[in-house]
């Protein structure tokens, strides 16, 4: 089994402009990944979107496509805490949002582990395994955020 690629998928009982708005906007970001404070957002291809990881460090995540209401992905220098995200350094995270009935199906994707260097001392926070548990209990936070947000 390769280590280079995870891939998350679940429904969301939301339309897509919301889930959109959760995943993109600073109000929002920071309540599903990070310590629950507004997240500094550059939304455009180039702009930078802070991510804070607490304990793991603050990442400077490089955005890469932003197609509303469908697609949105960015470079994370998880292993690097502080460095902006480039090429070499990072992995890419590509979020496609499909509508689904009333709802939302959102699939979540991060390559690139193979051609990273990853530092031993952030091999446990930065790694494939780590980022795939992660992933399986952010898309529910996201989830739970979204479908909150209705009501």
């Amino acid at each position: 089994m390769s280590k280079d690629r995870i891939e998350r998928e679940i429904t969301i009982a939301a339309p897509v402009e919301r889930v959109w708005a959760v995943l993109t906007e600073p109000e929002h970001v920071g309540s599903w990944f990070g310590q629950g404070k507004p997240t500094p957002v550059d939304l455009r291809p180039g702009g930078t979107m802070y991510l804070d990881h607490g304990q793991y460090g603050q990442f400077p995540t490089t955005i890469v496509k932003v197609d509303p209401p469908h697609h949105f992905s960015y470079r994370w220098a998880s292993a690097f805490p502080g460095e902006q995200a480039v090429e070499g350094n990072s992995t890419l995270v590509e979020f496609t949002l499909t509508p689904d009935g009333t709802g939302t199906h959102l699939r979540v994707v991060e390559t690139g582990f193979d051609a990273l260097a990853i530092p031993e001392d952030r091999i446990d926070t930065a790694g494939y395994d780590s980022h795939s548990a992660g992933w399986t209990e952010v898309v529910v936070n996201m989830q739970k955020y979204a479908e909150q947000l209705a009501e």
